[in-house]
């Protein structure tokens, strides 16, 4: 465990650039005088780094072209790593979102210190066609400015996986990533996404996993410790669905027990007391929430018991069962490249799907 002083809001706001973060040896923040609290942090068991438990996602949040935006960001990631979070997870495929990050990261300077986790999403133009996947791991490469290999790269949502994971192995072998993995978010592939945690020997996999969505307790987390694969959870907030829920509700009294201050530390915490899992990965584009969400890593776990009766009061809550049902981001407006060739092809196509 790292310990390390938790700054209030204020102070995180007022504070000059990342050179007064104090960032020590191991890459995560020094410790200040008469700091007790500690940042939960975890260990990949294959190459025996230590990450902290809550990272940043950017599906839809980073994807934008308008350069106030890009301001906002820029707050999120300052935030993120004043707060101690060091993970970073993107994709190709999220519109602008990995141009802005890697502007963001060099801006700050911490583009050499950051853990990333970028995805391949690729096919080419015929079976065992690498140029394409190649193409995308150089763009990687370039719009994070990265001088060393890629921390982790990831076969995104099994797309092309048969070629995929021997391509990474290659890769990893050559020295262009360090760490590589497999991702999925919807539950019904998860018991695909198990079998190659069981037989391809993989550093990692990413898998949806929250308080309302706990398929992946059934194989895909199992898998993973019995092989000693690292766990990223996306989708751990359901996309803002799981706040939807609970809006105007007050939290339970024995959030108290653990210090629990926020309905975002409330489902964090539930993930990332998993034993099998590395690291959460909510993405925000609110530096309050990003700052609300890296607060789950101070104080006290649940425990197995307390875990449970997590789930009991959110499952006694109106509308908690529904919300696989409910649309991403309710009253979000993620307006970039994403978002617009999606309004394109809803404008010219016959059918659209509700």
């Amino acid at each position: 465990m790292t310990t390390e002083w938790t700054p209030s809001r204020r102070q995180v706001m007022v504070a000059g650039g990342l050179g007064a973060l104090g960032v020590g040896a191991a890459g995560l923040p020094a410790q200040a005088a008469g700091a007790p609290d500690e940042l939960a942090t975890r260990t990949i068991p294959k190459s025996k780094q230590r990450v902290p438990a809550i990272g940043l996602g950017t599906f839809m949040a980073f994807d934008t072209t308008a350069e106030r935006q890009r301001d906002r960001l820029r707050e999120v990631v300052r935030r993120h790593w004043r707060a101690g979070g060091r993970v970073f997870d993107c994709s190709p495929l999220y519109g602008a979102s990995e141009a802005n990050l890697g502007r963001i990261v060099r801006d700050l300077r911490i583009d050499d210190k950051l853990f990333l986790a970028s995805k391949i999403w690729s096919t080419g133009d015929y079976l065992w066609d690498d140029g394409d996947a190649a193409a995308s791991l150089k763009r990687t490469v370039e719009r994070m400015s990265l001088k060393r290999p890629v921390d982790l790269m990831q076969c995104h949502s099994l797309v092309n996986v048969d070629v995929i994971v021997p391509l990474l192995h290659a890769w990893k072998k050559e020295g262009r990533i360090r760490h590589l993995g497999v991702t999925h978010h919807e539950p019904p592939y998860f018991p695909i996404l198990a079998s190659w945690v069981e037989r391809a020997e993989l550093d990692f996999v990413q898998v949806h996993y929250s308080i309302h969505t706990r398929a992946a307790e059934e194989r895909v987390l199992p898998a993973a410790a019995d092989k000693g694969t690292a766990v990223l959870v996306n989708m751990p907030l359901e996309k803002a669905r799981l706040h939807q829920v609970v809006e105007g509700r007050p939290l339970p009294a024995f959030a108290k027990e653990l210090g629990i201050d926020t309905w975002s530390q409330y489902f964090l915490k539930w993930v990332i007391s998993h034993p099998g899992v590395t690291c959460a990965l909510p993405a925000t584009s609110n530096p309050d929430h990003a700052e609300e969400n890296a607060a789950a890593m101070r104080g006290p776990m649940p425990d197995a018991a307390m875990r449970r009766r997590m789930v009991q009061h959110m499952e006694s809550i109106p509308g908690f069962d529904q919300i696989a049902t409910r649309p991403w981001y309710p009253g979000k407006n993620y307006v970039g490249l994403v978002s617009r060739g999606q309004a394109a092809i809803r404008v010219r196509s016959p059918w659209w799907p509700s």
